[in-house]
């Protein structure tokens, strides 16, 4: 391999899966994510190593689990494959580390789960319904007709946000704050990127974001108990001092509500008017039988999988799929790989909006820590849809989309479209 090649393979750009040997994938990197050639990679991996083992990346040794059915059953293990002390490639840095009940294991994640769990259940999520409905309407009709828009900033990222000030019961007058702050936690510095280095990621957060909501936490401590998710977390009796006491903890908590409650649902948002126009005979089938949103939604959450991994750590030594796990091992859960899994899902390359079972994916995770907000998100999409149905005969896409630089959110920064009426 000539020098300019292995510049190339040191990002894995510009290159194809059969051009380097197996045991060199490295997929912890960002690149093949944002130009969105990473599928071949995990194809080649699911048939030939699917339990693979990366030697040497910038994050240290890793191994990637690729198919389904491996996926589920470390899920399934928490006893075997903690969350502690992280979700993420990154160990946690010794002098900013922010705890967050997703990196956590029993009993304490299931404590501070089910503190915050009635802000999603079944009759608050019945109640915000109206409210979704019509925001979704003025966003829609303030749209203008055949220009072409970012979808992105006036669609995907204002209702995500209006959603998001609402059960945080935060400023709607400072919503696209949320967003601000949820791109810079999940950022990685760079000139390509919001953020030059990770202490302004923490200066940012510390300075900005923390202050904000303990003011707001503050107030809501000193009122009668409400279901935004800050009052449910300030009024019960074992989270009720982590402001006070455990500030990271508190900001880690932050971080998660509102990454989990803004970027996988604007990017299915985005994602679903992609998948349309580059599935026309799909589009058909929608106009023609509107009642398909129902079962489009959950497959637009499958085809985009908009959190590629999350990474658990062996507790012990054990068996995976034949491979030896040794404890301290970083084990990565590729659910955007195993979304793809032939063995597990039909035709997994194709969008279908009328597909047989299909909340049968991994996008929401699986086992204990699946998503808790998994029907707000299925709502606000289903929703969206059905007015857009309403409005508009196509939403055409007018050039390529921007996709965001990370391999963890599999995003788009900017999708721009033009809106055909009914």
């Amino acid at each position: 391999m000539n020098q300019a090649a292995k510049k190339k393979y040191r990002h894995m750009d510009g290159i194809g899966p059969y051009d380097i040997p197996l045991e060199d994938y490295d997929m912890s990197q960002r690149e093949p994510f944002q130009n969105n050639t990473f599928w071949s990679f995990f194809d080649r991996m699911r048939q030939e190593d699917p339990i693979h083992y990366c030697k040497d990346s910038k994050f240290g040794p890793f191994w990637s689990v690729t198919k389904f059915k491996d996926i589920v059953e470390v899920e399934n293990k928490p006893d075997i494959y903690s969350s502690e002390p992280t979700i993420a490639f990154l160990d946690p840095n010794e002098d900013f580390n922010v705890p967050m009940f997703i990196a956590m294991d029993e009993p304490k994640h299931g404590v501070q789960r089910r503190t915050v769990q009635g802000a999603v259940d079944p009759r608050n999520l019945a109640g915000m319904e109206s409210l979704i409905r019509e925001r979704v309407c003025n966003i829609l009709d303030d749209l203008p007709i055949y220009e072409t828009i970012d979808w992105v900033d006036k669609v995907s990222i204002e209702l995500t946000g209006q959603m998001l000030a609402t059960i945080l019961d935060f400023p709607q007058e400072h919503r696209r704050k949320l967003t601000y702050w949820s791109d810079v936690a999940t950022a990685v510095p760079g000139p390509m990127s919001i953020v030059s280095s990770y202490e302004e990621s923490r200066k940012i957060l510390m300075e900005e974001c923390v202050p904000a909501f303990f003011n707001l936490w503050q107030k809501k401590k000193n009122s009668p108990p409400e279901t935004s998710l800050i009052s449910m977390l300030a009024h019960a009796e074992e989270t009720s001092r982590m402001a006070e006491e455990n500030p990271m903890e508190f900001l880690g908590n932050l971080i998660l509500l509102i990454v989990g409650g803004n970027d996988t649902t604007r990017n299915s948002v985005s994602g679903s008017v992609l998948f349309l126009n580059e599935n026309p005979k799909e589009y058909d089938k929608l106009r023609e039988n509107h009642g398909l949103v129902n079962t489009m939604v959950p497959e637009i959450i499958r085809y985009q999988t908009p959190l590629t991994h999350m990474r658990r750590t062996a507790t012990k030594d054990t068996i995976l799929g034949g491979k030896q796990i040794h404890r301290g091992d970083k084990v990565i859960l590729w659910f955007v790989s195993g979304n793809r899994d032939e063995e597990a899902i039909d035709k997994p390359y194709e969008f279908i909006i009328d597909r047989k079972n299909p909340r049968y994916h991994l996008s929401f995770g699986f086992g204990i820590h699946r998503c808790m907000g998994n029907r707000l998100a299925e709502m606000q999409l289903r929703i969206v849809w059905e007015e857009i149905l309403k409005r508009f005969h196509k939403i055409e896409v007018m050039g390529e989309p921007q996709r965001v630089y990370s391999n963890l959110i599999k995003g788009y920064s900017d999708l721009p479209v033009r809106l055909i009426p009914a």
